[in-house]
């Protein structure tokens, strides 16, 4: 049975018509120095390149004040994206602040942002071909920040039956074997992801989340540039290109590549590394040495 719904009230239009107000304004955001980054993109030398299998993930390492590139090689392939602080896996891309700071989908000079307590910019996309694409007709951008992952446990609960593909699988074998553990053992080190090449948006009737067939064509990349020593983890999703299904071996499905750039050090020279959120963490609470004795 279908709730019924309630009748609006009288002054229902006045609601509606109140004004939009941006959550975070950003214009006192740390900006990162773009005209830097993009002189030292000159300077660039390839050093390391990982394949990334349809249907599949690997793992690759970006130390600070390098690039890296992820490359569309054999057809138009989407690909879900986890980074952390190599040092430390509890700090990880928060998608959701992200978000918040930049948009629905993400381009040039906007950062990805690590997790509570650290907030702080990973890396800073620095090129992306695809960012002639915008905003089409039916809402849609690529590089979205809204979607989760396709993951085993969603599609049990849709579909019923196990796929052992789908990018949370993929990642979390990837991580695993990358930590020489089962991947049951570390998938709660995955996060939200950035959906790298992939178009989405939301419907407009129902603001239902959607995705299209993605633009990417062999030769187009997405960069960014490693704010602190990164650990990424890359699924080639088994949707392919995400223009009629995922989580399934239905969909034509290509490769991935990634490739790490470092650039002429002296291009970057005096740059400083973002650090930690200073903020003290008591949440409003008295330190245990302020508490009175009784």
């Amino acid at each position: 049975m279908t709730p019924s719904r309630p009748d609006e009230p009288s002054d229902a239009a006045a609601r509606r018509s109140r004004p939009a107000v941006v959550v975070y304004p950003v214009e006192t955001l740390p900006s990162p120095d773009m005209a830097r980054l993009l002189d030292a993109r000159r300077t660039l030398a390839l050093v390391d390149a990982v394949v990334v299998p349809p249907r599949d993930a690997a793992c690759f390492e970006v130390p600070r004040g390098h690039f890296c590139r992820i490359v569309s090689v054999g057809g138009p392939q989407v690909g879900d994206l986890n980074l952390w602080n190599s040092a430390d896996l509890s700090e990880g891309f928060f998608s959701g602040k992200t978000r918040a700071l930049h948009g629905t989908h993400v381009g040039v000079g906007d950062r990805l942002w690590s997790g509570l307590p650290f907030l702080r910019p990973l890396a800073t996309i620095t090129h992306d071909t695809l960012g002639w694409y915008g905003f089409d007709e039916d809402g849609g951008g690529v590089h979205d920040v809204i979607g989760t992952r396709c993951d085993p446990y969603t599609n049990r609960l849709l579909h019923g039956g196990d796929y052992h593909h789908c990018c949370h699988s993929n990642l979390a074998r990837a991580l695993g074997a990358r930590l020489g553990r089962p991947a049951r053992d570390v998938e709660h080190h995955l996060h939200d992801v950035l959906n790298v090449f992939m178009c989405t948006g939301f419907t407009r009737d129902t603001h239902r989340y959607f995705m299209k067939a993605s633009p990417v064509r062999p030769g187009d990349f997405l960069e960014f540039f490693a704010e602190i020593d990164l650990l990424g983890a890359l699924s080639a999703c088994p949707g392919g290109d995400c223009g009629s299904s995922h989580s399934s071996d239905a969909a034509a499905c290509h490769p991935l590549r990634v490739e790490i750039f470092r650039p002429d050090p002296a291009a970057l020279a005096g740059l400083e590394r973002p650090e930690p959120s200073a903020y003290p963490r008591t949440h409003g609470e008295r330190p245990p040495s302020d508490v009175a004795s009784p």
